[in-house]
């Protein structure tokens, strides 16, 4: 997407939905991404949609093994819309495609599970880019997850309760992820290439008569 396209687009939005676009896109970030492996309630997909996308977390992968993604539209409030959902499920093991996909993009893989071995989301290595992986809600990560995490990671509680349910699981992470990598000076902001065609997806889906100026753009008649 050129940086072209997005002004010819921005023409149509107000200027204060252009203001707007401008400030999110610095805001977010793939440094972090959460890795949602068959949850099946639309309570929890929908809450975690809401959560990243409050916490400026841009990318969601969404693994389809035994459950079909759904969400509440009232509980999401549209956050699904402004985020690069990743769906994997038309692999032999979805799974595993997941998993090797974000390995072959350079991210450390966390999978959230109670475990001796498992450290605190607090003291978890941001220097790397991080994915971390949310497990179905009975039985948590799968075994596949486990065998390709370089870490098991938990959310610290001091009550009765060893552990949170995983949307609360969720919020507490990308909030907690969110803030790391900004006192900590990762790494974190996207790049000008991927701020233009971020604010051009956003765009498209802000004006309803965009796909017949993407198109008068790509003829030639706009230009």
């Amino acid at each position: 997407m050129s940086a072209r396209l997005y002004e010819i687009l921005s023409e149509h939005l107000t200027e204060r939905k252009r203001e707007l676009f401008e400030h999110i896109a610095n805001h977010r970030t793939r440094h972090i991404t959460l890795v949602l492996e068959d949850i099946y309630q639309a309570q929890n997909t929908s809450a975690i949609q809401r959560s990243a996308e409050s916490w400026g977390i841009q990318d969601l992968h969404i693994i389809e093994n035994d459950h079909y993604f759904k969400h509440h539209k009232r509980i999401a409030k549209g956050a699904g819309n402004w985020l690069s959902i990743h769906r994997y499920n038309s692999a032999l093991n979805n799974s595993e495609a997941c998993f090797q996909k974000l390995k072959k993009e350079g991210y450390q893989i966390a999978v959230t599970m109670l475990d001796e071995s498992s450290v605190s989301i607090n003291d978890l290595d941001l220097s790397r880019k991080t994915a971390v992986v949310l497990g179905t809600e009975l039985t948590g990560a799968s075994s596949l997850a486990q065998q390709y995490a370089d870490v098991k990671v938990i959310v610290p509680t001091y009550g009765f309760t060893e552990s949170l349910n995983v949307g609360a699981a969720a919020a507490v992470i990308a909030q907690n992820l969110a803030e790391r990598i900004r006192t900590e000076h990762q790494p974190w902001r996207l790049s000008e290439v991927e701020k233009i065609q971020l604010k051009t997806t956003w765009a498209k889906q802000a004006i309803y008569w965009s796909k017949h100026l993407v198109e008068m753009y790509e003829s030639g008649e706009i230009s």
